[in-house]
């Protein structure tokens, strides 16, 4: 499926601002190719820059990795939940409490690095699998409609969107 095809109602507002930074993409591709260059970029991070942080209450560059890695995995279960087609509404989730008790001051690249390979072959082999029909259904998260299509792109948009801000406000030096 292609980022073209979603629909406004497949998900919150919130998250057209992810899914418009990838452009029109085939689903399953893009999962694949970030698996290839997303640890390329964790791999280029200046170590004495992997526990910074550009300001005063900010997260560390470590906090904001393991945040992508937090966050895929709970849309990874959203998909799942909603592909299997379970009405439950699922409830949102803290991301500045998930970072807090990450404990992401004790990771390092390779972890990430690791972490991510994993979790994203998990859901490629999840995605891969899902038929057109399955892409398309949809149950509530956060109180809000999601398709299976649009949590899989909102992990490649919300990666890629990290990706930028790391590079924008962490790295750029």
């Amino acid at each position: 499926m292609k980022s073209s095809e979603l629909k406004k109602e497949d998900y919150h507002p919130f998250y057209q601002p992810y899914i418009a930074t990838l452009g029109d993409v085939e689903l399953v591709e893009m999962l694949r190719r970030q698996l290839e260059n997303f640890p390329l970029f964790i791999s280029s991070i200046p170590k004495d820059k992997f526990h910074y942080t550009y300001s005063k209450g900010k997260w560390t560059v470590a906090q904001v990795l393991v945040h992508v890695l937090d966050t895929e995995r709970v849309f990874q279960y959203r998909a799942l939940r909603f592909a299997r087609n379970d009405k439950t509404p699922l409830p949102g989730f803290d991301q500045d409490k998930f970072v807090m008790e990450s404990d992401a001051e004790n990771w390092n690249q390779q972890e990430v690095i690791e972490n991510y390979r994993t979790i994203r072959k998990s859901t490629i082999a999840l995605f891969e699998k899902f038929s057109e029909k399955t892409l398309k259904r949809a149950g509530i998260a956060s109180d809000s409609p999601m398709s299976v299509a649009a949590l899989g792109f909102i992990c490649c948009g919300h990666q890629k969107h990290h990706k930028n801000v790391l590079r924008e406000r962490y790295l750029k030096d």
